[in-house]
């Protein structure tokens, strides 16, 4: 599939068709040298095509030079096999841990509000597929739910350090920020923007979504549902970036500086695990900058992203040999070289006695034991006699009895 395509020229004035295309296993870049307006008009930005060309590297990156390319008709094909790469189980894990986050909150309304969106099987089949952005970050299948998981885990942090923000607050509003986001973008060809997302954005449709789940629910306090709205509309941080009103709360505010946070950290990983160079990524035209990839200078060393080589279709991944168990060999003089502790040195020059193993002892048919007496020292304590009153004395025989 075509997910990008631009017509552009060269440094030295040569016209070119700069192409991004993608399936279900990555992007690969492409160019069109030859015959680019006649090549343009065959196809555009979402099309199928079947292209041909030797594949290169430009800057440490494969690219395709496209020699031949046609539009391919999308019947008998898998739409599904051209979306953006999903990670394992897309959205699944997060999605879980996002209830329990919302199952842990205490205050009847917005649980209950939060719960009504998660038990709404439409709504979370959409919220599980949909991606956080076209490109920017978290743009897999599945990249809103981590997205969203993300915020929500970092909103409990920094409320266990500024006390002062309603912690449950800003758990809700984390959940909330991009909820408007499966609406706003469409991954059926690629990631698109919907008329609605082009035309209302994903602020103003989650605010609607809000207000319509909330009317449904019974006493759900009016100020409640205002902050709510406060802090989605208000999480961009400015109206130069698409927010209709500017952070006034607390809750607002952290809001808005951890999506922006967990958004610019989630963009440069992706970046620095597409780019090829060891240490310094391509000058991102984004930030205006080159980022360092390569290992911190502290004792553990550690690098943002691995850089791992993708194996072959149909190669084994590489196992360490089992190393043999070396022969042992007995050498005597070895052995006895070191005496035992308390034993006198060997002479110098005398002959290594052979060491003969005693054949092991048959036990005893009988046992006997030494008295303990004969093992210690110590006497063993005795009992005390029992105390016996003396026998009263016979009576002396009377003379009739002595006759």
């Amino acid at each position: 599939m075509v997910a990008k395509k631009t017509a552009t020229s060269s440094k030295a004035g040569k016209p070119f068709l700069a192409i991004t295309l993608r399936d279900r296993t990555g992007d690969l870049d492409a160019r069109i040298w030859e015959q680019t307006e006649e090549r343009d008009a065959k196809f555009a930005k979402g099309d199928l095509v079947l292209v041909d060309g030797p594949v290169t590297t430009f800057q440490g990156r494969i690219q395709l030079k496209i020699d031949s390319i046609e539009k391919a008709s999308p019947e008998g094909l898998d739409l599904a096999e051209f979306a953006p790469p999903p990670k394992a189980a897309p959205g699944e894990r997060a999605f879980q841990q996002i209830g329990e986050m919302v199952d842990r909150l205490q205050d009847p309304h917005l649980k209950a509000l939060l719960r009504a969106f998660l038990d709404d099987e439409s709504f979370a089949a959409d919220f599980k597929r949909a991606p956080a952005a076209k490109s920017v970050h978290h743009s897999h299948s599945g990249g809103l739910a981590d997205h969203t998981a993300s915020v929500m885990r970092l909103a409990q942090r920094v409320a266990d350090q500024y006390p002062q923000a309603d912690r449950e607050l800003m758990i809700a509003g984390a959940f909330l920020h991009d909820i408007g986001k499966p609406r706003e973008m469409s991954i059926e060809r690629g990631t698109e923007y919907t008329d609605e997302g082009r035309l209302v954005g994903h602020l103003v449709i989650a605010a609607q979504l809000i207000h319509e789940r909330c009317a449904k629910l019974e006493g759900f306090p009016r100020a409640l549902e205002m902050h709510l709205t406060h802090i989605v509309l208000s999480h961009h941080g400015s109206h130069e970036f698409g927010s209709p009103r500017l952070p006034q709360t607390l809750e607002a505010m952290i809001v808005h500086y951890l999506d922006e946070m967990d958004s610019r950290v989630g963009s440069w990983l992706e970046i620095m695990q597409r780019d090829s160079g060891e240490s310094w990524t391509d000058f991102q035209k984004l930030y205006g900058r080159h980022l360092y990839k390569g290992p911190s200078p502290t004792i553990h060393g550690k690098a943002p992203v691995e850089r791992r080589r993708k194996r072959a279709r149909g190669e084994k991944p590489e196992r360490p040999e089992r190393k043999e168990k070396a022969e042992v060999v007995e050498r005597p003089e070895v052995q006895a070289a070191a005496p035992a502790a308390g034993a006198a040195a060997r002479p110098e020059g005398e002959p290594v006695r052979e060491r003969r193993e005693r054949p092991p002892k048959e036990p005893k048919e009988k046992l006997t034991f030494k008295p303990f007496a004969a093992l210690t020292p110590v006497t063993p304590p005795q009992e005390p006699e029992a105390k016996v009153a003396p026998a009263a004395p016979e009576p002396s025989p009377t003379p009739v009895e002595a006759a």
